[in-house]
């Protein structure tokens, strides 16, 4: 039973994970001919095309995208609930597919950065997915750098925005229980 929660969260994690990538890369405006970018469109289109006929953008925020997102968030807890049997609640699902979507998205701001972080240590600034991550993370960096200046050709402003998001997600985590 722990085998087939673990699989299933881990597929729809990462199914989520995809489609919380396209709406960020979106709503940031970054490369849309990267090819992470292409395959972040090309991983997600199958779903998000449809949707998008029927909810509109708003303000250049691809409401499909989100809107997808909350749906596989639903489809995974209620996977979840199946597999173990235990009562469907709508508003139970709703608010845990909520919960859910913001968790990720936490997490993929999280990984992102640490990737980007690890990228600039060992690529000499032609990889395309560092342009991208570099395109995502720079509005919420700089205003960081501002405050905090490099410290001996150090940039900490990584750091400080990692730590920052990891005490919004433990006092998220503390809010919802």
């Amino acid at each position: 039973m722990n085998a087939m929660q673990f699989l299933i969260s881990t597929l729809f994690d990462l199914f989520l994970m995809v489609v919380l990538m396209r709406f960020w890369l979106q709503a940031a405006k970054a490369d849309f001919y990267n090819p992470l970018s292409q395959f972040v469109v090309k991983a997600t289109s199958f779903a998000v095309n449809p949707l998008r006929k029927i909810i509109p953008g708003l303000g250049g925020l691809d409401l499909a995208s989100l809107l997808l997102a909350f749906i596989v968030a639903a489809a995974k807890i209620t996977a979840l609930i199946f597999l173990v049997g235990a009562t469907w609640e709508v508003g139970f699902v709703l608010l845990n597919a909520l919960v859910t979507v913001i968790k990720e998205g936490l997490n993929l701001l999280f990984w992102v950065l640490v990737i980007r972080a690890l990228l600039s240590w060992v690529s000499q600034g032609n990889n395309p997915v560092e342009a991208v991550f570099q395109q995502l993370t720079e509005p919420m960096l700089r205003p960081i750098r501002k405050v905090l200046p490099p410290l001996g050709g150090l940039d900490l402003s990584i750091l400080v925005l990692i730590i920052a998001l990891q005490f919004a997600q433990f006092l998220f985590m503390d809010l919802v229980g």
